[in-house]
């Protein structure tokens, strides 16, 4: 593998920064859907429960192409891996810009999931082995401030190009610009080595009782299905109660949903925030902003409040995400790749059934029951993350701070 030392001399802020921009536009296609779902009901004579079906299949797909990316890329290279994957990404981004039917746009949006799955988990397990230590949690802060603030401008420009041409123009646009992306990523990103040992179908099957054999691996994946689940699930209970409560509008809910962009500036300081005062107390106090958000937003009707604690709930993911994505890669040890894998299958896993459950407990009629029931699963989230170094006995939380998770 390449030095650190001789990785630090290159450009790593351009490193960074294509990084974040790639990351941020593949997981524009998770969310550009979103406003296009009653477009595709007039069109194709669907139901919005029908319609759904475009951006849910996507999420399911991805996820599942999470789960195998990272022993792939420990086979054959994270830059080779990310390469292919966003070659062929972009080709079936462009087809499915020119679909007919809503059967191929499904499939389509299947196969673009599964694509798109080769970079997101690929890139942060790259970061882990390409960067100096005293870099990686703040550069997986930043790649992740990219995934997060995707929720918002897939959507935004999703909206803005079907209304100046089709919702066809969205996926051409958006695939010349992946194939763009592309090019750029091959001539900046530096070669990673790896190892062509007996990492045979076999073995690398085996491998994946790695993150269920870890009791602290557990934790943490207990704690990824919470995290995006409260997030989408959130943002989709906060649309129908600033419609149905105040009358906002469709632009009015989205500048409601932009705003928690300022929530998320505080990603990229977490490797600082770490180094201070350490992985334990960074991940207790960034649930803690989430659960206290949610809870005041469920219990105190005034919309100035409400949008403030949407922005304190949203820091407070924004810190969690990259904390933990570094935990877990420290605890996969050499196995980083499949439990980072899995960690993102399962994170993912959670944004599908965000919606759905908000959708449900919606049902009941009490508009501001989703954010206490999400607060209710983040303390959940909150007593595991206290366990997982209480959990460690041989091994203190202390070193897990000062070994791997400088800034």
């Amino acid at each position: 593998m390449e030095n650190s030392k001789d990785f630090e001399f290159q450009n790593m802020h351009r490193i960074t920064l294509i990084l974040f921009w790639t990351g941020l536009v593949v997981l524009c296609s998770l969310y550009v859907t979103i406003p296009l779902l009653p477009v595709f009901a007039e069109a194709y004579g669907l139901s919005a429960s029908q319609a759904a079906w475009a951006g849910s299949i996507f999420s399911v797909f991805f996820a599942a192409g999470s789960l195998f990316v990272g022993a792939v890329s420990d086979r054959y290279g994270r830059k080779s891996v990310m390469m292919i994957g966003l070659v062929c990404f972009s080709f079936i981004t462009f087809l499915v810009g020119l679909s007919n039917s809503y059967s191929s746009l499904l499939i389509l949006r299947a196969l673009q999931g599964a694509a798109a799955a080769t970079f997101s988990p690929v890139a942060l397990i790259y970061i882990g082995l390409m960067y100096p230590q005293a870099r990686r949690v703040t550069t997986i802060g930043i790649i992740s401030s990219g995934f997060l603030i995707a929720g918002i401008i897939g959507q935004l420009i999703s909206s803005l190009i079907e209304s100046i041409y089709n919702w066809h123009a969205v996926f051409l646009i958006l695939s010349a610009v992946y194939f763009i992306t592309t090019i750029v990523l091959v001539i900046v990103l530096p070669e990673d080595e790896f190892q062509q040992g007996n990492n045979d179908l076999l073995s690398i099957i085996k491998k994946f009782k790695i993150p269920f054999s870890q009791k602290r691996l557990i934790l943490c994946n207990s704690i990824a299905i919470m995290i995006l689940l409260s997030f989408v699930g959130m943002y989709t209970a906060l649309g129908n109660y600033l419609h149905t409560t105040f009358e906002f509008n469709e632009q009015e809910i989205f500048a409601v949903r932009a705003a928690g962009i300022l929530g998320m500036i505080l990603s990229p300081f977490t490797g600082r925030f770490v180094q201070r005062f350490g992985i334990k107390k960074v991940l207790v106090s960034g649930l803690g902003c989430s659960i206290i958000g949610l809870l005041i937003m469920g219990l105190i009707q005034q919309l100035w409040l409400i949008i403030i604690m949407s922005i304190l709930f949203v820091a407070g993911i924004a810190v969690v995400v990259p904390s933990m994505l570094a935990l877990v890669g420290q605890l996969g040890g050499d196995e980083k790749g499949i439990a980072i894998s899995v960690y993102t299958f399962i994170l993912f896993i959670g944004a599908s059934i965000g919606p759905i459950l908000a959708t449900l407990i919606l049902k009941t009629g009490i508009l501001t029951l989703p954010f206490i029931v999400f607060s209710c699963i983040l303390a959940g989230g909150l007593i595991i993350a206290t366990s997982i170094f209480s959990a460690e006995k041989k091994t203190s939380a202390s070193q897990i701070n000062s070994q791997s998770f400088d800034a």
